[in-house]
C-alpha cells in the first residue's frame, strides 16, 4: 500500500512531489525481500528498522527535497505499524477504509480483496485537498485532446491554416504536378533499334512509371483517409 501511495502522488505534479522521482516497480521489489528476511529472522519485527530501510535508503534514496522526505516518513510512521494489521481505520487515506483481519486472510483472500474491495481511488487517500485532482484531471483532457488533433492533422479551418490544410495544400500539389505516365506501346514501338543506351532509356521510364503510379495511389489513399472514407494504415501514416 505504501508503494501504491508513493507512486499515486506522482499524477498530481507538484502537488504530490516537488519533483519527479524514479520510484519503481524494483524499489518494491527489494523493500519486499529485506521485508521477509527481516521476518524470518526475527521473533518481534523490527518496525523502526524496517522504516529507516524504507524511507531513508530505498524509497528515500529517490529524494532529494526535505519536505518530501518528510513527507515519505509520515507515510511509513501511518502504515508500518502493529495498528496496521489490527483493523484500524485509516481515516488519513479514506474514510472508513480498514485492513482486511489477517486472522482471516490468507494471501488469495488478500489479492482478491485488493481486485474487487478496493474504494474508488480519490486525492483524500493521499492526504490531499479534494482539489488537487482538478490539475491532474486539466491535463488529462489537454493531453488527450491534443493526441486527438495530432491524430486528426489540426484543425484545417476556412482560413486554410492549420496542419491538416498545409497536408491537403500539399497533396493537391503533388498530385497537379505529377506527369502522366509513358505509354510504353508507344515507345517500344519507336524503338526500332535497341542499343545499350535505349534499352537503358526503356527500363528508366518504366521505373519512372512505377514510381509516378505509387506517387498518385499513396497520395490518393491518403487523402481519402484523412477524410474518413479509407482506414488509416501504417503506410499512409
Amino acid at each position: 500500500m505504501f508503494h501504491s501511495l508513493i507512486l499515486g502522488r506522482k499524477k498530481f505534479g507538484a502537488q504530490g512531489w516537488s519533483r519527479n522521482y524514479n520510484f519503481n516497480d524494483g524499489d518494491l521489489t527489494i523493500c519486499g525481500d529485506v521485508l521477509h528476511n527481516y521476518l524470518a529472522n526475527y521473533e518481534n519485527v523490527p518496525y523502526n528498522d524496517l522504516k529507516y530501510i524504507f524511507g531513508e535508503i530505498m524509497y528515500g534514496g529517490h529524494i532529494t527535497d526535505d519536505l518530501d522526505r518528510r513527507t515519505n516518513r509520515t507515510y511509513l510512521e501511518k502504515l508500518i505499524k502493529p495498528e496496521i494489521l489490527q483493523q484500524m481505520i485509516l481515516t488519513m487515506y479514506y474514510p472508513g477504509f480498514k485492513s482486511p483481519d489477517p486472522m482471516k486472510f490468507d494471501r488469495e483472500k488478500y489479492s482478491n480483496h485488493i481486485e474487487t474491495a478496493l474504494p474508488t481511488e480519490v486525492p483524500q487517500m493521499f492526504g490531499l485537498h479534494p482539489n488537487a485532482e482538478i490539475g491532474y484531471l486539466t491535463n488529462q483532457a489537454e493531453t488527450l485532446f491534443s493526441m486527438i488533433q495530432q491524430i486528426t492533422g489540426g484543425s484545417g479551418g476556412a482560413s486554410g491554416g492549420g496542419a491538416a490544410s498545409k497536408l491537403y495544400d500539399t497533396i493537391v500539389f503533388i498530385l497537379e504536378k505529377n506527369p502522366e505516365q509513358f505509354v510504353m506501346i508507344d515507345l517500344f514501338v519507336k524503338a526500332t533499334e535497341r542499343p545499350p543506351f535505349i534499352v537503358v532509356c526503356l527500363q528508366e521510364c518504366e521505373r519512372m512509371n512505377n514510381l509516378l503510379k505509387e506517387i498518385k495511389t499513396s497520395l490518393t489513399d491518403l487523402d481519402a483517409g484523412l477524410k474518413g472514407t479509407l482506414n488509416i494504415t501504417e503506410a499512409m501514416e
